[in-house]
């Protein structure tokens, strides 16, 4: 009697086989963090491995290129997606307006003297530090992982779906990316300039900025002379108005910038900053106000985000622990304020959550073939009782047909835009390496 073959073992479905560490993308973003990270650990071989790294990951891209099948999608998502950029830019640059100008309405005498917040997270991370073991506590205090970081781990994800690591098109979940950071940019920018919080950084502003030493006029008038006397806020409450006299400050240094000379009033210009309102909103950096919420956790969390629904396993989890450690990273060096990484955390996940209309890791085509197998239900029942097996065939076809994709572009054109695509976006990577390169 012939002996019975032993079942063939299955291997585990994708998700599951991420979550056990087979995941090639997982791997890859590890290897990236882990080469950059050499950099404390052994500067020479970091300088050795990180370009052999970038080089091998354009390259893969690159041969995957041509073979990829969605390129007609991608040209669908390319106008979304250059929109995007432009909303995001603009964010950008309104967000850098307002970082000066909070920076400096009060003037630096305000800077110098204004004491920090008291912030309990700060207070448990210097207990924790006389009470963890060293080894913890330097791992805590470790730089491993950046701001430039988050955007190469994205890029990576976008990039994957050359090699079907996540639903196509790429540059649909880069434009939900880009648009989502410019909605959390823009309430980030309506939240800190409604109300100037002290930096807690105090010595920040005069190492930093050129500015002037005394407040705004506007401040003169409306904060100043309410700023420490009780009897005197009282009153202004009371009233309603404002009644204290203004005391006696030098003018404002005023430049002719032409069409923009209306920003004279809001960025404050001193005369050693040069005469363009450009030039002196590239001195923005970070701001030295504290601003709430924090941009750096916002970016972190965005790319944990599309990592959780568009890859999942092990490799996110990771990521969200990487979040973790960027945030009590923040705090610990006195970047932000604890609130300042806890509302970016729960905005950051909110605001992805809300613009799942954008792009979505749900199979789209699935949906579509199912709603045309329910419109065609009842003909296939008719057909199936009259024994018509072409009818059926044909009706089957057409569910079949619902969930492919739309061509409707030619083979050259799909091919231009495939090399521009890859072109345009690796010009980017670098472009965010070179300007996101101080954190």
């Amino acid at each position: 009697m012939a002996k019975a073959r032993a079942p063939r073992q299955k291997l585990p479905p994708v998700s599951s086989r991420r979550l056990l560490g087979f995941g090639e993308l997982g791997i890859a973003a590890a290897v990236y963090v882990g080469v950059d990270y050499l950099r404390y650990l052994s500067p020479a071989w970091h300088d050795r491995l990180q370009p052999a790294l970038w080089a091998a990951l354009a390259l893969a891209a690159a041969a995957r290129a041509p073979f990829y099948r969605h390129w007609s999608a991608e040209l669908r998502a390319a106008l979304p997606f250059l929109g995007s950029i432009a909303f995001m830019l603009a964010a950008f640059l309104c967000e850098a307006i307002s970082v000066r100008f909070v920076s400096a309405v009060m003037g630096l005498q305000w800077h110098r003297s204004a004491a920090p917040l008291p912030d309990t997270g700060q207070w448990l991370l210097l207990s924790l530090n006389e009470r963890l073991p060293q080894s913890i506590v330097n791992l805590l205090r470790a730089h491993v992982i950046t701001l430039h970081h988050y955007l190469m781990l994205f890029i990576m994800l976008g990039f994957s779906v050359l090699f079907d690591c996540i639903k196509a098109p790429g540059l649909g979940i880069a434009t939900r990316y880009m648009f989502t950071m410019a909605i959390g940019r823009l309430l980030r920018t309506i939240t800190f300039i409604a109300t100037i919080l002290p930096s807690a950084r105090p010595w920040c502003a005069e190492a930093r900025y050129q500015m002037p030493q005394h407040p705004h006029p506007w401040a003169q008038k409306y904060y100043v002379p309410y700023a420490s006397d009780s009897n005197a806020i009282r009153r202004v409450i009371t009233h309603d108005m404002a009644y204290a006299a203004v005391q006696g400050y030098q003018d404002e240094y005023r430049l002719d910038w032409g069409r923009m000379s209306f920003l004279v009033d809001i960025l404050r210009p001193t005369p050693g900053e040069g005469p363009s309102w450009y030039h002196l909103l590239k001195k923005a950096s970070g701001g030295c106000n504290d601003l709430m919420y924090s941009g750096h956790m916002l970016v972190a969390v965005l790319t944990a985000m599309a990592w959780t629904e568009a890859y999942g396993g092990w490799i996110s989890i990771m990521i969200w622990l990487l979040v973790l450690h960027s945030a009590q990273r923040e705090i610990r060096e006195r970047h932000h304020y604890s609130v300042d990484c806890v509302v970016a955390i729960y905005v950051g996940i909110l605001l992805w959550r809300m613009t799942g209309f954008i792009w979505s890791a749900r199979d789209t085509s699935r949906a579509r073939r199912l709603a045309k197998l329910d419109e065609v239900q009842s003909r296939l029942v008719h057909a199936a009782k009259d024994s018509d097996i072409d009818r059926i065939r044909g009706l089957l076809k057409e569910v079949e047909l619902a969930g492919q994709e739309k061509q409707g572009f030619s083979q050259r054109a799909i091919l231009a835009f495939a090399a521009g695509t890859i072109i345009f976006t690796l010009s980017c990577v670098l472009t965010a390496f070179i300007m996101t390169s101080d954190g």
